[in-house]
């Protein structure tokens, strides 16, 4: 019956598509072309791998996926920018005042 037997754990999987380039080429264009800057990695999900999410300083913001933890760091170590861990920083405000804007007036975005 082996209701007591152990299950071997098995490694989530996740059916999320790998990092390529056109991901860190999107992300080098955002710090480029806004001001003020900062990373917030996001930790990985059963859904998707980790990702970094940029912030400008006006609160637009661009998501995508990034090898690991790490790899967010070196990412905002080599383009000279803050990079926060969002379980311990959270979002900053002025991300959510970025979305509310876009919510109200869509047209303009």
């Amino acid at each position: 019956m082996g209701l007591f037997r152990r299950r071997r754990q098995t490694r989530a999987v996740s059916h999320d598509r790998p990092v390529d380039r056109a991901d860190l080429e999107h992300l080098e264009n955002f710090v480029r072309t806004r001001r003020g800057v900062e990373a917030y990695i996001e930790p990985r999900t059963t859904v998707t791998e980790t990702t970094v999410m940029l912030i400008a300083d006006d609160g637009e913001w661009t998501r995508r996926r990034i090898d690991g933890p790490d790899g967010a760091r070196r990412f905002a170590h080599r383009m000279a920018i803050p990079v926060y861990d969002v379980r311990l920083m959270g979002y900053p405000q002025r991300m959510r005042d970025f979305n509310e804007r876009r919510k109200r007036r869509p047209e303009l975005y």
